[in-house]
């Protein structure tokens, strides 16, 4: 923690857990030690890769503020993971009711007289933790399966070979298991996908159905039209004979 007149500052490092194509952020808590409110506003010497919020404010008496700083996804990783980035925070004490929008740039302008602190913040690359590597369990009372080293600091091959096959001994069941539910999801897929067939038939041979009615009743009435026809010119040419 830096400690000034105006503000405390945690932590002095920007450390951020470097990872490529990705947005990573990281905070900053601004501490008021004054009975004043305190104006503050946060620059970087790299604005177009970094963003603050908030990059300025004010920090009530006696409490607190926190920055965030989000740095923009990296296409590559800079050399030896060294980062020359810079951030410079600069306040000064206000009077009560100034607020955030009032201000500007002439309340950190030190030829105008007034009182500026300054921190300088570094940003550092750090890699992020590796997760910790499985570690079978002993075949003995709470014993780990490690290997254990001979007198003469040779490794004892017949322990490392027990404990390997210890672990694939456990791991089988797991993958079994990981099959299993594959297979169970592919089955419950299959039988959705033939649900869904056997009710789209069901819906087309309704559909043939009613056709077929229909044109069944449009053939029978056509016919009668017909009969009716045939009968009144056979009719008519009965009485003309």
């Amino acid at each position: 923690m830096s400690t000034g007149e105006l503000l405390s500052i945690e932590p002095l490092e920007l450390k951020f857990p470097f990872e490529l194509k990705k947005q990573i952020c990281c905070s900053l808590q601004l501490s008021n030690k004054t009975e004043s409110c305190v104006a503050f506003k946060v620059k970087t010497t790299n604005p177009k890769k970094y963003c603050v919020r908030p990059n300025t404010g004010i920090v009530s008496p006696r409490s607190t503020c926190d920055v965030i700083v989000t740095m923009q996804a990296q296409k590559e990783a800079p050399p030896d993971m060294q980062c020359k980035d810079k951030f410079l925070l600069q306040s000064v004490k206000t009077a009560d009711g100034v607020t955030a929008k009032d201000i500007n740039a002439e309340m950190f302008n030190k030829e105008a007289g007034h009182v500026v602190e300054e921190f300088k913040l570094k940003v550092v690359y750090v890699s992020r933790p590796q997760p910790p590597s499985p570690v079978p369990e002993g075949s003995e009372e709470g014993s780990s399966p490690r290997g254990s080293f001979s007198e003469n600091g040779n490794f004892n091959d017949a322990d490392l070979n027990t404990a390997t096959r210890g672990y694939v001994e456990r791991s089988e069941p797991q993958d079994k298991s990981a099959e299993a539910r594959a297979l169970i999801a592919k089955l419950t897929e299959e039988k959705n996908n033939a649900m869904q067939q056997n009710n789209k038939l069901r819906q087309e041979l309704e559909l043939l159905k009613r056709e077929g009615r229909k044109n069944a009743g449009g053939v029978s009435f056509l016919f009668i039209i017909l009969t009716g026809l045939i009968g009144i010119i056979l009719g008519y040419i009965m009485k003309k004979t």
